[in-house]
């Protein structure tokens, strides 16, 4: 994620998303299904971490957790929990080869530009170890846009991303799709995927 107007808003509001996301993870289906499914004690990256309530629900479920995000300030919080490794990075400064077990791109991906996914997807392939989990999710729709905050969003409908997880060389297991608010308040549509690497 390369785009200042987007970062700056998390930077600005993280402690605003702190209270967005208290108590979410550990009630997150998602997230119960993705950690039921990889090797016990496996290594996840949690890419996007943002305030890193997510990596912390999963080190304290005992697996190995690195978390990234561009934004110093959601750094600092994840840095906080236990058993949680985090660092500032870009998506670009992926470049791992089959290290983790499982990759949590949860509502992160959606800030890079439309035009840049197939690179970050065909990236987040060679981090998984052969057969690894992968999920990500997004706001469905098409197109790319601001919201009333600033971040900058790319939107995707399910078929278009599984095509494109599936030329980035995953096999889509599972599909689910919702409507909630964000940090801007607003209701949005949503899907979420998981793949094997």
């Amino acid at each position: 994620m390369s785009d200042r107007e987007t970062l700056s808003v998390y930077a600005r509001k993280a402690g605003d998303y702190v209270e967005l996301t208290q108590g979410v993870a550990e009630k997150d289906p998602l997230l119960k299904r993705f950690l039921k499914d990889l090797p016990k004690g496996g290594h996840i990256l949690d890419l996007g971490c943002g305030p890193g309530s997510y990596a912390r629900v999963m080190a304290t479920a005992g697996f190995k957790v690195t978390a990234v995000d561009a934004v110093p300030e959601m750094i600092e919080i994840s840095n906080a929990f236990p058993g949680v490794e985090a660092r500032v990075a870009s998506f670009d400064e992926i470049d791992d080869k089959d290290r983790f077990d499982g990759i949590w791109a949860n509502f992160s991906l959606l800030h890079a530009p439309r035009a840049d996914m197939p690179k970050h997807l065909a990236a987040l392939n060679r981090a998984l170890r052969p057969g690894g989990l992968f999920h990500i999710a997004l706001k469905s729709g098409d197109g790319e846009k601001r919201d009333s905050l600033g971040r900058r969003y790319a939107y995707f409908e399910m078929a278009e991303l599984e095509s494109l997880l599936e030329d980035a060389g995953f096999t889509v297991v599972h599909r689910e799709s919702g409507r909630e608010k964000g940090l801007d308040g607003t209701p949005a549509d949503w899907i979420a995927l998981q793949a094997h690497g």
